[in-house]
């Protein structure tokens, strides 16, 4: 009896080792090369093949090119890795007259975004937990988003489309202990952002957010230069030269007003532009507005509501705490709030980086 259960035991842990085993190594050999796309959305993510073995260690597969933003959009402290991933012999390209446009991705590009919290923020690379990937699909000239929501166990992520709230805790770089309910958003919700003249399509990869070094595998190296060398994108260096690129809100070499002006372009300017959702409201806050009342100095917003507070002007120059995108900025109120989704806590390095720009004004 006693040796019966020795061998069953022993042969349920085999079998487990197996399992694991064949997962891993399916895991390992699939690639975005061999996807059908007319099978789209898969129901795994690891059947995309995006990833060499274990999946939650986001290590990118051939010719799956990791990239980052020079600016990031806050997403309630949450870390991003995002990758890229074009069929053989294709190319980005991009218009040197509209650098707030995304790049011109070929047929059948795959952007791909992670969003994961460390335990301790004071170790970013140390034990982490993944809570989402995004994915951006262009098939046939046409964008879709295909989101997927990560086990507990870290093993596999499933398409899920419905959205949901998960509490997340976190402990920051000064020891300070975290806890929110971390909103994914529905598949619904990402045409609210993804928004350009109708069309659904990416925000992210832009000339001006991607003219930065990144520390790849092999060593650091201009992001560019990186696509352009692995056949990613097609651009003359004239061209690239004459985009004025974003910069860090932490870079400390950067002036206040780039550090301040690219804050709010990646976190504002994707629908406050003259081809976006909120293009009807007059502010634009793309860094390629030159036009100080664009911007919303002395502006009066057009229909703000109880969005306003108390206050007459998007920005009042010198009053960073009594301008309404500021007043926005500082409140999580569903009818206050700016951006209206994507966040359920305030940015405070944030809020304080645009109040001092205000001031300075």
């Amino acid at each position: 009896m006693f040796k019966s259960k020795l061998f069953w035991a022993s042969l349920v842990t085999m079998t487990v080792g197996w399992l694991y085993s064949c997962r891993v190594q399916n895991q390992a050999t699939a690639h975005p090369s061999q996807l059908n796309f007319s099978e789209f959305p898969l129901k795994k993510l690891s059947e995309y093949g995006f990833y060499k073995g274990e999946l939650k260690q986001l290590s990118p597969n051939d010719n799956v090119l990791e990239y980052e933003p020079v600016a990031t959009l806050f997403t309630d402290y949450a870390f991003k890795k995002r990758f890229v991933w074009m069929p053989e012999g294709t190319s980005a390209t991009f218009n040197v007259s509209q650098p707030n446009e995304p790049l011109d991705f070929p047929d059948k590009t795959i952007l791909v975004k992670n969003f994961y919290y460390p335990q301790d923020f004071s170790k970013p690379t140390g034990e982490r937990r993944i809570l989402e990937t995004r994915l951006l699909v262009k098939d046939k000239g046409t964008w879709k988003a295909y989101p997927y929501r990560w086990k507990d166990d870290q093993t596999e992520a499933d398409y899920k489309i419905t959205g949901e709230t998960i509490p997340v805790s976190w402990k920051d770089e000064a020891g300070q202990a975290h806890q929110i309910n971390y909103a994914i958003p529905n598949k619904n919700q990402c045409k609210s952002c993804h928004n350009r003249k109708d069309v659904f399509m990416p925000i992210g990869p832009k000339i001006k957010q991607l003219n930065h070094e990144l520390a790849y595998q092999d060593g650091k190296e201009n992001q560019l230069t990186r696509w352009q060398k692995v056949g990613y994108l097609k651009a003359k260096a004239e061209d690239i030269a004459k985009v004025v690129p974003l910069v860090s809100m932490n870079d400390a070499k950067a002036s206040l007003n780039d550090r301040a002006r690219s804050y709010l372009d990646v976190n504002c300017g994707h629908c406050h532009h003259a081809n976006g959702p909120a293009s009807t409201s007059g502010l634009y806050l793309n860094v390629e507005e030159k036009d100080p009342f664009h911007w919303g100095v002395m502006k009066s917003p057009v229909a703000a509501g109880m969005g306003a507070g108390p206050y007459r002007f998007d920005i009042n120059p010198g009053k960073g705490k009594e301008s309404i995108l500021t007043y926005r900025m500082n409140s999580v109120h569903p009818g206050v709030m700016m951006p209206e989704i994507g966040r359920v806590s305030i940015h405070k390095e944030g809020v304080a980086l645009i109040e001092q720009w205000i001031d300075g004004l």
